[in-house]
């Protein structure tokens, strides 16, 4: 499983990752995440507002932090995803 962070790194977008973070470590998975901080890397996921959050190359959020409850569904999602 791959999980972007789009953002300049503006004070949201650390948010995000801390929340992503900690929804990863209590779901005891260890997906590759990566902070995509380059205006052009943004762009290309077509997003009108960071922060955005991209689950295996899908774009499941943008503009806003969404609850960790939200992010553990988006994470179960994706890993019934990958074994199916």
């Amino acid at each position: 499983m791959e999980i972007k962070i789009l953002g300049t790194g503006c004070p949201n977008c650390k948010r995000l990752e801390k929340i992503t973070l900690e929804a990863v470590a209590d779901m005891g998975i260890e997906p590759k995440v990566t902070k995509v901080t380059d205006i052009n890397g943004i762009m290309a996921y077509n997003i009108l507002s960071t922060p955005g959050l991209v689950i295996n190359e899908q774009v499941v959020s943008s503009g806003r932090i969404p609850a960790k409850s939200q992010f553990s569904t988006w994470l179960a999602n994706a890993l019934a995803a990958e074994e199916a």
